[in-house]
Parts: structure tokens; C-alpha cells; sequence
């Protein structure tokens, strides 16, 4: 009840998409998804609490580490 959802990973075409870790200054909350080279659009895919979260989303979404760019 009270235990983490499994998450369902969004589907979509990452072709000119830039892997991309959000960071708040002020909180400290992070999230992963992508930003669209075109438009500069981020599409958030999961909110990152811990190091294997981190983990799962390079796993799931085929990145390496080196690709993913943080911003603040």
C-alpha cells in the first residue's frame, strides 16, 4: 500500500533528444528526462531520490552516464 509504484517507462522516440538530470537549488530535488534540441522542450520521465533510481533510469532508457547533462 504504502511501497513504491512500479514504474512505467515512457515510450517515445529519443532522436534528437539530450538525456538531461533537473536539479533544484533550493530543495535539491532532481529529475530525469529529455530535452528536445529543436524546441528546448524537457519532458520529465522519473524523479531521481536515490543513486539506483539514477541506475534505473540510465538502464531503462539505454544512456550511458557521459551523455546526460545536469542543469540547475
Amino acid at each position: 500500500m504504502f511501497g513504491r509504484a512500479k514504474r512505467t517507462p515512457i515510450t517515445f522516440d529519443k532522436t534528437g533528444k539530450i538525456p538531461v538530470i533537473r536539479a533544484s537549488i533550493c530543495t535539491g530535488e532532481r529529475t530525469a528526462g529529455f530535452r528536445d534540441e529543436a524546441t528546448g522542450r524537457f519532458t520529465e520521465v522519473m524523479l531521481i531520490r536515490t543513486d539506483a533510481d539514477f541506475q534505473e533510469f540510465l538502464r531503462t532508457y539505454g544512456v550511458s552516464g557521459e551523455e546526460v547533462r545536469r542543469e540547475w
